[in-house]
């Protein structure tokens, strides 16, 4: 009779931890979307500096939604356009050409942008791809595959700088709550270990954004938009920042 009933309750408190685990990942996707974020208006691409610059480099940037500004109120406080204006600053005109769109993955980053990023014969590539395969369960094996791929076409067909920049781990802890948090800062850990693995063997720079940013990025505040996901334009200062003072161009 004992044991029936520590089973039953073992069940029941089974059920509950999945009821609450299921709900705690639900609200992710339901403060996002009650955010009712858009990607901002642009161009397909921007020319920053003087015409009589001494040097002339075309920026591509290849990612998702964090790539695309959103979270900010318009493409110029994205962080590639924010990083592509410091350059442009060191009497350089810079091109800048964004690849990105808002929820892709890896796949879909190869799938759509990858041979058109090539085409468009950029000198320096960041590429930030990943927060959406972890958060629709891509398997790492897959995650490993696909980044490589990306690579491989990259360092092959372009003759550009290329710097991975690492997947921050987004989200304040209003957002997502315990025990996701900690999963999802092991999941990106995880992810972030196959990309500076791929850096290595492929010889490109690897930015550590996560490192610099996580504390801070696990809080409310103003380098958050209203979701709580995607950064503000604040956010993205701060991003382009961290990230400029990393490049070696």
């Amino acid at each position: 009779m004992r044991k029936r009933t520590i089973f039953y309750y073992s069940l029941i408190l089974l059920i509950i931890l999945a009821i609450y685990l299921y709900t705690a990942n639900a609200f992710i996707y339901y403060r996002i979307g009650h955010g009712n974020l858009s990607m901002p208006s642009r161009q397909n691409s921007y020319s920053l500096g003087s015409q009589a610059a001494e040097s002339k480099i075309k920026y591509a940037a290849l990612g998702d939604s964090l790539t695309s500004g959103v979270g900010a109120a318009k493409y110029e406080e994205s962080y590639p356009y924010l990083l592509a204006e410091k350059l442009s600053e060191k009497n350089q005109k810079v091109t800048l050409v964004n690849f990105s769109q808002p929820g892709a993955q890896t796949k879909d980053l190869i799938d759509i942008y990858l041979s058109p990023a090539i085409a468009s014969n950029p000198d320096v590539i960041t590429v930030m791809i990943g927060v959406n395969d972890i958060h629709n369960h891509i398997s790492q094996a897959q995650f490993r595959s696909n980044y490589q791929y990306i690579l491989e076409r990259l360092t092959k067909e372009t003759k550009a700088k290329i710097y991975l920049i690492n997947i921050p781990r987004i989200g304040s802890e209003t957002v997502i709550l315990p025990p996701l948090n900690y999963y999802f800062d092991k999941e990106t850990d995880d992810y972030n270990q196959i990309i500076k693995d791929l850096a290595d063997n492929y010889q490109v720079k690897y930015i550590d954004l996560n490192s610099e940013i996580k504390d801070l990025f696990k809080n409310d505040g103003i380098h958050y938009s209203v979701d709580s996901f995607h950064p503000s334009a604040i956010g993205y200062q701060l991003w382009a920042q961290i990230i400029y003072d990393r490049l070696n161009y």
